[in-house]
């Protein structure tokens, strides 16, 4: 049994978390194991998940509330268990911090791979110090280089690693989030939007994914769709000031806080439109998804990888070109909303390498083959 030893799961279903559970579920389990190191005691997202498909869940105290105690766990797990582990694979959006690398190179772990999930930085300034740093240092301690698009390996490798990194696709299960008649109608029912046009954003309420400028698209959107109403899935530290700024918009009837969901293709169903408004992106889980559902996308133009857009209802627009005019692109879509059909988006997918059932095979290679 060839076992890898993964982190990058944290106590939020974001992208990164969807991305990994995506491929552990597909991956041949007869072959390839995983077990999950979590920089945290409490529950982690999709916890029961990873351990009904065999992994184990390794709990170790946070960095910034506990920094000694979490040097003693990490080295004392390290010490006893990496020997039991061909391969360590760290999914992170900085590289701030290379703790788990540094360990698992000085307790002999063989393959130490680090994998790029973002494109910049979305932490504060000091982390962006270490971040620049710890560039010039990656190379000593992995021994693979992955990345989930070329903006976001730009901006976490120096120019002589380039040449070195793997591109690992953002993959999809497409039937896991593919279009249901019945769940939309379940879900418009339960939050009495049956009538209304629904705008919705999946991603973590965090100035990165830009929910306040969606909001502000929303004060434009009432005035020309009175019906309209903008349905935000996920939580986050900007929850509060976004409540607070609905409010001082007047808008706050025409917002939903659905909190954390699990089944995000019922709530992509759900959807009319799918807004997209991120400052910045390694490349977008939450806008593959919104594909893969057919859903007409709205996304920012210039800062979210080209390479998202997979299909003709997929359409790019500037951030500085302001939220009235954001809002006037919704109402014009809105007259000619129409859903990609299942087999365009398989046939898409595919040959873009974002179909799971194809791309986990290729994970899989890349996992067993030598240094």
């Amino acid at each position: 049994m060839y076992k890898v030893l993964v982190f990058g799961i944290t106590e939020n279903p974001g992208g990164v978390e969807s991305f990994l559970l995506s491929y552990y579920r597909k991956i041949d389990r007869t072959k390839i194991q995983f077990d999950f190191l979590c920089n945290t005691h409490a529950r982690v997202a999709y916890e029961d998940e990873l351990k009904a498909l065999g992994g184990k869940v390794i709990h170790i105290a946070m960095r910034s509330k506990e920094p000694l105690k979490y040097r003693w766990e990490l080295s004392d797990f390290m010490k006893e268990h990496a020997t039991e582990y061909q391969a360590v694979w760290v999914n992170v959006c900085s590289l701030a911090n290379i703790d788990y690398l540094k360990a698992a190179k000085k307790y002999g772990i063989p393959k130490r791979i680090i994998h790029s999930h973002n494109s910049q930085n979305m932490d504060n300034q000091f982390r962006k110090i270490l971040h620049k740093i710890n560039r010039g240092k990656i190379n000593t301690y992995a021994t693979d280089f992955w990345a989930c698009s070329n903006d976001a390996a730009e901006w976490f490798y120096n120019d002589e690693l380039l040449s070195k990194v793997v591109i690992i696709n953002n993959a999809i299960d497409l039937s896991r989030v593919a279009f249901s008649e019945e769940k939309r109608d379940y879900i418009r029912k339960q939050y009495h939007v049956e009538e209304k046009f629904v705008v919705g954003n999946v991603g973590r309420l965090h100035f990165q994914k830009n929910q306040m400028f969606a909001l502000k698209i929303m004060q434009h959107l009432v005035k020309k769709i009175p019906s309209a109403v903008l349905m935000l899935v996920g939580q986050g530290e900007d929850e509060q000031k976004l409540k607070k700024r609905a409010e001082e918009l007047h808008i706050e009837s025409n917002i939903i806080f659905t909190g954390v969901q699990s089944d995000i293709g019922g709530y992509l169903s759900a959807f009319d439109l799918f807004l997209f408004p991120s400052k910045f992106e390694g490349l977008g889980i939450a806008g593959l998804e919104a594909q893969v559902n057919g859903l007409p996308v709205i996304s920012s133009y210039g800062v979210i990888p080209e390479e998202l857009k997979l299909t003709d209802n997929f359409h790019f627009k500037k951030l500085e070109d302001g939220a009235e005019s954001w809002a006037e692109a919704i109402a014009d879509y809105s007259h000619q909303l129409n859903r990609t059909d299942p087999e365009t988006v398989e046939k898409c997918f595919t040959k873009a390498g974002f179909n799971i059932d194809i791309e986990v095979r290729r994970l899989e290679k890349l996992f067993m083959e030598k240094e």
